[in-house]
């Protein structure tokens, strides 16, 4: 039977017990963790969120309860601390241990269904199902504290920046443009909805029409996405917007911002036992930006050189552009790709010339996932031979010529994509990853941010047959481009920039549109009426007419962010509640039917498909 602990108080958390207390009576509360009976003497492993302290009972005199205690069960113990016999380097507590006067067992467990400790090797479904034991977990809770730690970190920075801390509403009117949003019924509007907002983004652009001058909230954002691997249906982001400020000025706060989160970062990761290489690679890159600040890089040259406009910038193997160098050439792949307008590039892979055909067939398979049709290839072994897919199709200055633009020695391999650009980039850019990791090219706990800047305004669709907005439709266009919006609209570019950590856009953000011509103008681009552009933004175009300051902002994805400072894997393993892929809660069981009332007083019926896929539980 469970006991109360009325009349106890706890003196401190385990691992905050230090040698100081030694001789002292103390109230500790917490989980066994382990219980050893060694011949009568009894050894306990009381944990909570700050570590482990052992508990050590003789046999004489002894509370039997001490020899039975179920792992994860919650006691409440009372006794004296004293110096270990002996000690272990291991723990925090390893100098001393708690002789024991007074037990309760404030609630028994059952067996949990995985061991909860460290470094186990337990399906991911089955530990998000039973999330709030996967969370005793040392390895997980010290995620989550240091998730904690840093938000409170950007918290004193903003302030001291002289930021205000504003909630913007989580109820909010539907602009759909983007993503999907998530409707919330209303009961005294029947048929009509709110949507939870994707981001704050015009509530903050109202606020600064308001005067507020300097915002930012820590803002759990909504986004109904189809399903991808890594990422949550609601997230959670570090949101800001400033007044009378152009890009250079965001650009420097932020940096600012990362170089104090740096600074700062590295002391409670040792409080939290993070491993030593990686709180030194922060440290490193506290450096870094401390003597240099962020590098920046147009999104055309992140595309052309990376194959990404989120580059990692951790290793080298640059994309080289040989369209020029093939023009003409009797390869009919490339010749004809060229004519299409579409280019031709590859990729020297320095030492990997005597690959092997089937590693050549994996990566051919790699590059066709991201829609290129196929590879070529020249091997320059290490023996001096040349092997090419191609040879046959190409004379030999033309071939001599390929090598010399590509930069290849003995013991390359060269690969080449021809196809449309986009095409090229993504394949290419994909395999720059696979083989970064594959060679072990990647130092994993190295830190290298870069500022991408000059993004295209608008990207074609060709599914909608018109241009969508790159960022959102709010963002300020290159002024020295916006004369050719009608006459080349894919051509003008954004004033926007992210910032980008090892190949992950952790934030993004822009100037904004502060002018009302400029904001009809860009919204008729995008294809909407009048009637339509007053019908969902009327609020920001009345606004605008009132005074609207020039404005921009930025916003990070904190999910993001500590899953990279923390090396995390995903952001699951920062998130203390996160959903599978399907957007569905394995632990609650959500989303989930409802009464029938309830959809009665929301003036609401379903029509749910047969074929409609079930809820799964794919992580």
């Amino acid at each position: 039977m469970a006991e109360s602990m009325k009349g106890l108080k706890r003196t401190a958390r385990c691992a905050e017990i230090t040698e100081e207390y030694i001789g002292k009576t103390v109230t500790l509360m917490g989980w066994v963790a382990k219980c050893r009976n060694k011949g009568g003497i009894v050894f306990v492993d009381l944990r909570d969120r700050s570590g482990i302290i052992q508990i050590v009972t003789e046999s004489e005199g002894a509370d039997k309860r001490w020899g039975s205690l179920k792992p994860e069960s919650a006691i409440a113990v009372v006794g004296t601390v004293r110096r270990r016999s002996a000690v272990n380097p291991h723990m925090k507590t390893g100098t001393i241990e708690v002789s024991p006067t007074e037990l309760r067992v404030l609630s028994e467990a059952q067996t949990p269904p995985f061991l909860i400790q460290n470094g186990i090797d337990t399906r991911e479904d089955l530990r998000l199902r039973y999330r709030y034991l996967d969370l005793r977990r040392p390895e997980l809770q010290h995620k989550i504290m240091f998730r904690a730690a840093v938000v409170e970190m950007i918290r004193q920075f903003l302030s001291g920046e002289g930021f205000l801390d504003i909630e913007t509403p989580t109820l909010i009117k539907s602009t759909p443009e983007g993503a999907r949003d998530y409707l919330v019924p209303s009961r005294v509007h029947p048929g009509e909805f709110y949507a939870l907002p994707q981001s704050p983004q015009l509530l903050k652009q109202l606020l600064m029409c308001s005067g507020m001058d300097r915002y930012y909230q820590i803002a759990r954002c909504y986004r109904d996405e189809d399903l991808r691997a890594d990422r949550q249906p609601e997230f959670t982001q570090v949101d800001m917007e400033l007044s009378f400020v152009d890009q250079d000025d965001v650009i420097d706060i932020n940096t600012r911002l990362l170089t104090y989160l740096t600074g700062k970062m590295p002391a409670k990761m040792r409080e939290l036992e993070f491993p030593e290489d990686l709180i030194k690679g922060i440290e490193k890159a506290h450096e870094e930006l401390e003597a240099h600040g962020i590098g920046r890089i147009t999104w055309q040259d992140a595309m052309d050189f990376y194959g990404s406009d989120k580059p990692d910038l951790r290793f080298g193997m640059k994309i080289i552009d040989v369209s020029d160098t093939v023009r003409g050439c009797g390869f009919g792949v490339f010749t004809n790709a060229l004519e299409n307008g579409g280019v031709v590039r590859g990729l020297n892979v320095k030492g990997s010339g005597d690959m092997g055909r089937k590693q050549i067939d994996k990566l051919t398979e790699i590059a066709k996932t991201y829609g290129a049709r196929g590879l070529a290839y020249v091997q320059l072994k290490s023996d001096g031979t040349v092997k090419s897919s191609f040879a046959k199709f190409m004379t030999e200055d033309e071939m001599s010529a390929l090598i010399r633009a590509m930069g290849g020695e003995k013991g390359d391999l060269l690969l080449f994509a021809a196809d449309k650009f986009k095409v090229v980039c993504a394949s290419l850019g994909a395999l720059r990853l696979h083989l970064g990791e594959e060679l072990g090219l990647i130092d994993h706990n190295e830190f290298r941010f870069v500022w991408v800047v000059d993004f295209p305004l608008l990207e074609w669709s060709d599914e909608e047959r018109r241009f969508l907005a790159m960022h959102h439709p709010f963002t300020m266009p290159n002024e020295d481009d916006w004369k050719n919006i009608d006459s080349d609209p894919g051509s003008v570019r954004a004033q926007a920039y992210d910032i980008v950590l090892n190949g992950v856009e952790m934030g993004g953000g822009s100037i904004r549109i502060h002018m009302d011509d400029v904001q009809e103008k860009m919204l008729e681009v995008l294809g909407f009426t009048p009637e339509r552009a007053q019908e969902q933004f009327g609020f920001l175009l009345t606004a605008f007419k009132y005074g609207v300051p020039p404005h921009a902002g930025l916003a990070y994805g904190l999910d993001r962010m500590i899953m990279l400072f923390s090396g995390s894997d995903s952001i699951r393993d920062v998130i203390a509640f996160p959903k599978v892929k399907d957007a569905s809660d394995l632990m609650m069981d959500a989303p989930s039917a409802v009464d029938p009332k309830q959809l009665e007083e929301l003036s609401l019926k379903t029509d749910v498909r047969e074929d409609a896929d079930p809820k799964g539980s794919d992580s």
